[in-house]
C-alpha cells in the first residue's frame, strides 16, 4: 500500500513571507508562543522537535542544538546550527531548567511541553487559515527560498530538514557532511528573515557553499 503524501499548507514566496514575519512579530497573545513562532521560522525543524526540546540539548557556548534520535522523526539524532538571532529569541524566555526541563512548558504543567496545537492556534489568531500557513508549513517555506536563493547545495538544504535520504550509498556518503555549509546558511537565513520582515533590499551574500 502506497502511504498518502500529506501536503501541509506554507507560504513560500518573499513577500508573503515578509507579511507573515512582520504579523508574527505584532503577535499580542502568550509571551511564550510568541517566541515559538519566532523561533521556528528561523530554525524550520518540525513542530514536534521545537515543543519537546530541553535545555539540556543546548550548548549555546558552540551554537548548537542537539536532537536527540528519539525524538526524530527518522530516529537519527540531529543537529542544528544556532544562528545569533535564533540565540537571542532564546534569551527572551523567562525561565530556565530549574523552572521546567523545556524550553516551552505547557501553561497548565510545567513538565510536559506546549501543546501541539498551540502554534497553530496562533497562526489562525494572526489571520493565516490551515490553507494558508502551518506550523509545519516553516519547513517548505525555509526549503522553497534556500533553494531559490541558488547559493546552497541542495543536499546541505535536505540534511537541514533532516529527510532521509532513502539510498544506502548515498546515505553514507552524506552522513555528516555540508557542516560548514549548514553553519553559514542557518545564519545567512536568519539574516534574511530579518531583511523579509524588515522589508529590506535582499543582497546576495559574498560567500559560496563549501561543496562538503
Amino acid at each position: 500500500m502506497t502511504p498518502k503524501v500529506v501536503h501541509r499548507s506554507a507560504i513560500t514566496t518573499r513577500k508573503e513571507a515578509g507579511a507573515l514575519l512582520r504579523s508574527i512579530e505584532g503577535y499580542d497573545g502568550d509571551k511564550l508562543t510568541s517566541i515559538a513562532l519566532r523561533l521556528i521560522s528561523h530554525l524550520f525543524v518540525r513542530p514536534g522537535e521545537l515543543r519537546f526540546s530541553e535545555w539540556k540539548e543546548f550548548d549555546f557556548d558552540n551554537a548548537v542544538w542537539t536532537i536527540p534520535d528519539y525524538k526524530m522523526k527518522m530516529r537519527r539524532p540531529h543537529v542544528v546550527p544556532l544562528s545569533k538571532q535564533a540565540i537571542a529569541i532564546i534569551r527572551e524566555l523567562d525561565h530556565d531548567e530549574n523552572y521546567s526541563p523545556y524550553l516551552f512548558p505547557s501553561l497548565r504543567s510545567v513538565g510536559r511541553p506546549m501543546s501541539d496545537n498551540t502554534l497553530n492556534a496562533a497562526l489562525r489568531r494572526l489571520g493565516y487559515g490551515k490553507d494558508d500557513m502551518t506550523a509545519h508549513g516553516f519547513r517548505a517555506m525555509a526549503a522553497t527560498l534556500l533553494n531559490e536563493m541558488g547559493i546552497w547545495n541542495p543536499d546541505a538544504i535536505e540534511r537541514q530538514l533532516a529527510h532521509a535520504e532513502n539510498n544506502a550509498v548515498r546515505r553514507a556518503y552524506t552522513r555528516g557532511q555540508y557542516w560548514d555549509e549548514r553553519v553559514k546558511m542557518m545564519q545567512h537565513w536568519s539574516d534574511y528573515l530579518d531583511q523579509l520582515r524588515d522589508g529590506a533590499t535582499i543582497l546576495r551574500p559574498q560567500f559560496g557553499h563549501s561543496g562538503s
